[in-house]
């Protein structure tokens, strides 16, 4: 048992991705096992491993009870990078797979389909190790209990760790099934939370304590989070944005501006192509794990939207621009929605598709000044800035760049310009990345809300028209006749039930959609899923959302989304939420769920400095200091003045309206005959109405 003990605290925590491998004809394979039925692409990279994988369903537990084995469940996605080297290492090792098809049950989990098996035996590694990270790999009982959990393993200590387990399985089951029950009361502990009954103010200097916490953690020369490796976190920012409108702190949108500015400079973005990786490895943006995921360039749409909306700078038009362009030139499903992610490896090395070496550069621009500019602007080493080849990053210093060619910053835009299309032409000639090209609600939902937020922020209806593009799939695929919805799609195929963040997303989604359209279907759309996921989702003990339903099977424990992280929880999403739908459709209950979930967080959020993992609350709570603004906008020019509007950043409004009053109780009485009219009210009282968009923003100051 003292090796199990040791074992126990042995980890690498090591985070990123991986290739996606074509699934040819079986007779051109050895092996072929029972993922070769899955749709995930991630399932799909391991069917011909020697290791005979099983998806993780009831029959397969069902077998591992039968035949009394240990599960070994291994987790990943498919543009994960330490996934494929563990795979090569060890999956087709068909030594590591006797011992594994002999002693344990394989199974291969896909996180991005399955968060909720995820959730749980990542929370046993944490629990255990205090990290994680992906691949995550379990030993779990037949019945599903952890009893211990891991991430990336070397061959030699993986067999070991195979022949440890299964030793313990049939020599010390005893010492096991402890360890099982204790792992699984943490996990279940993990996410207790106790109704908070007691009356709160939500007073601006508890909102001003809390987000100065966030403040205080920023990289003041690289902008984001202080050290590496650092990830873009975008709603950490999103709240500076809303706390610099309620308080006019300057050192919040510095904050932000300089963030924004940091990363379009750097390796994490794109120059060529647009689009975001998922994180830097360095502290300064510069060098990026490849991989590119839906759900970052959904949010920094938003982001760079919402900051433009601010600060008018060009540049952050450009990087949403090209952002967007990135979405649909190379994620886009033919149905009309987004896939997953691009994975960072191609031909079997990380970053092979994006870098450059300087004799490339210089062949394809023949201009022998023109060359050494663009090398200079983009930092291109002969001996390399990275790895001895070189990713694309902004140089800090421009403006040495302009003095020394003595060009303007015109003619250097132009300079660069003219050779970004000749270099992505030749970067199009290489081996791509492999496209995870299944379809997630969730990251979907938040894609949508970032190309809302792109057309309220400059007016392009093609923003709008991709949005609702991706809504009428949703619609039309996802979501089922009984008000629930699916959360995968892959070659026609929906199969797994919606998780908490599918509903969220695709609510908040909905609830901007309306804002820019005041077309009330979507606010409908809302509200019906508000109304299922409160019937479905909810624990009445404490009026938190579980992340399952009440419709599906329940794993070894029921798991809640309560923090934030790269995504904002599930739950902060439904807080704020159940706030805007209380709104609009006068339903008290809804508004004082949302009071009272908040309630139930703020001794966490209030007693740690950690407020990064809670900003997605803390925003609720800047939008409770004061009641939020209803803006009613009526009559034949109301789309109009609403885009006009729209364009405006507001920190805590809702907009409502349309030609005529439709069905929303707060329209009642608005229309005036051939006037189009702006009330500005709050709690639904009213100042008096006017008929100018700088009128309305007035009356909110």
């Amino acid at each position: 048992m003292s090796r199990y003990l040791a074992l126990v605290i042995i980890t690498f925590s090591i985070f990123s991705c991986k290739s996606t491998k074509k699934n040819t004809s079986h007779s051109d394979h050895l092996y072929t096992n029972h993922l070769i039925d899955e749709s995930s692409p991630y399932l799909l990279q391991h069917a011909h491993n020697p290791v005979d994988w099983h998806p993780w369903n009831d029959e397969t537990l069902a077998k591992a009870k039968a035949e009394d084995k240990m599960m070994i469940i291994s987790i990943g996605y498919a543009a994960c990078h330490w996934c494929h080297v563990m795979e090569h290492e060890s999956f087709e090792d068909t030594t590591i797979a006797r011992i594994m098809n002999d002693n344990f049950i394989p199974i291969k989990v896909d996180r991005e389909e399955r968060p909720d098996v995820d959730d749980v035996y990542m929370t046993a590694c944490q629990l255990i190790s205090g990290r994680g990270g992906w691949p995550l790999n379990a030993f779990a009982l037949p019945d599903g209990r952890p009893v211990w959990a891991g991430t990336y393993f070397p061959n030699d200590q993986w067999k070991d760790i195979l022949n440890q387990f299964s030793k313990l399985y049939r020599d010390e089951k005893k010492q096991l099934e402890e360890s099982a029950q204790k792992l699984t009361q943490g996990i279940v502990s993990r996410d207790a939370i106790q109704i908070n009954s007691s009356n709160q103010d939500y007073l601006t200097q508890n909102f001003v304590t809390s987000t100065n916490h966030l403040i205080n953690k920023i990289d003041w020369i690289h902008g984001g989070r202080k050290g590496a490796p650092k990830f873009p976190m975008p709603n950490n920012f999103d709240l500076l944005l809303k706390y610099h409108a309620i308080t006019a702190d300057k050192k919040a949108l510095d904050g932000v501006t300089l963030t924004l500015n940091k990363m379009a400079a750097g390796g994490i973005y794109d120059q060529l192509g647009g689009g975001f990786a998922r994180y830097s490895v360095d502290a300064k943006w510069l060098a990026p794990h490849f991989e590119k995921m839906l759900y970052d360039n959904g949010q920094l749409i938003k982001l760079y939207a919402n900051a433009y909306k601010v600060t008018q700078n060009p540049e952050y038009k450009r990087i949403v621009e090209e952002t967007v362009a990135f979405a649909e030139r190379e994620l886009l499903d033919e149905g009309g929605a987004y896939y997953s992610s691009l994975d960072a490896d191609s031909e079997g090395e990380e970053g092979k598709f994006y870098v450059w070496s300087k004799a490339e550069i210089d062949s394809l621009i023949p201009d022998v000044n023109h060359a050494k500019i663009f090398s200079d602007y983009y930092t291109i080493k002969s001996r390399g800035n990275w790895e001895h080849t070189n990713i694309l990053y902004v140089t800090d210093n421009v403006e040495k760049i302009l003095s020394k060619n003595k060009i303007t910053q015109g003619t250097l835009n132009e300079i660069l310009q003219q050779y970004h299309p000749i270099l992505m032409a030749h970067r199009n000639t290489r081996i791509r990345p492999g496209t995870d090209d299944k379809v997630l609600t969730s990251w979907n939902g938040l894609m949508i809300d970032g190309l809302v937020e792109a057309y309220k922020a400059f007016g392009d209806p093609s923003y709008l028209d991709k949005a609702k593009r991706v809504m009428h799939f949703i619609q039309k695929n996802q979501l089922k006749k009984d008000g629930s919805l699916y959360r995968n799609y892959k070659n026609g195929k929906s199969a797994i039930n919606a998780f908490l963040d599918d509903y969220a997303t695709i609510i908040m989604a909905s609830i901007n959609l309306y804002q820019a359209t005041l077309d009330e279907t979507y606010l409908q759309l809302a509200r019906k899923l508000t109304q299922y996921t409160t019937q479905h989702f909810v624990d009445p003990s404490n009026q938190m959302f579980n992340y399952t339903s009440d419709q599906d099977a329940e794993l070894v424990a029921r798991k809640k989304e309560l923090a934030d992280n790269v995504i904002p929880g599930s739950n902060s999403m439904m807080a704020r939420n159940l706030h805007a739908i209380g709104i609009y459709f006068d339903h008290k209950e809804y508004k004082a769920h949302a009071k009272q979930m908040l309630n139930n967080m703020l001794p966490q959020i209030e007693g740690t400095k950690a407020v990064d993992y809670y900003s997605n609350w803390i925003q609720l709570h800047g939008d409770l200091i004061s009641p939020t603004y209803e803006i009613a906008v009526v009559g034949p020019d109301a789309l109009a003045k609403t885009k006009e509007l729209n364009a405006n950043y507001l920190s805590n409004a809702i907009v409502l309206g349309g030609t005529d009053e439709g069905t929303l109780t707060l329209l009642k009485d608005k229309l005036q005959d051939g006037q189009t009219t702006i009330y500005v009210c709050q709690n639904k009282v009213c100042k008096f109405p006017v008929t100018e968009v700088s009128e309305a923003l007035l009356l909110m100051k």
